[in-house]
């Protein structure tokens, strides 16, 4: 199953659903709420709050993802990324587009852990 076609089962959430009071998160649901608030806490300093501007995206792969851009000798590595997740040309990453990225970085090192373990 690709990505277009996980996308367009789980379409778009439209409401938040907040954990039911006192009970503990569970890894993954803590690992969701992390990926959200990184998403927020870059964007919408310039421009659409729900949207990452190629400087907002610049600055959270740098904080985050420091590591990972310091690996890559092309220089232009975030103008690559960010046209490969603007999916609608907007110049601009949405949240799905920013999630898209996520899980193919969580799917490469997966492989490259598990193959080299």
């Amino acid at each position: 199953m690709g990505w277009g076609e996980v996308r367009s089962r789980v379409g778009p959430i439209t409401q938040r659903v907040p954990p039911a009071v006192g009970a503990m998160a569970s890894q993954l649901e803590g690992a969701m709420e992390t990926l959200i608030n990184v998403f927020h806490h870059y964007s919408g300093k310039e421009g659409d709050k729900y949207k990452l501007s190629k400087k907002e995206l610049k600055e959270l792969l740098q904080s985050e993802l420091g590591c990972f851009l310091e690996t890559q000798k092309d220089t232009g590595a975030v103008e690559k990324i960010m046209q490969d997740l603007d999916e609608n040309g907007d110049g601009e990453v949405d949240f799905q587009e920013y999630v898209v990225l996520v899980a193919a970085l969580t799917v490469a090192c997966n492989t490259f852990f598990w193959e080299n373990a």
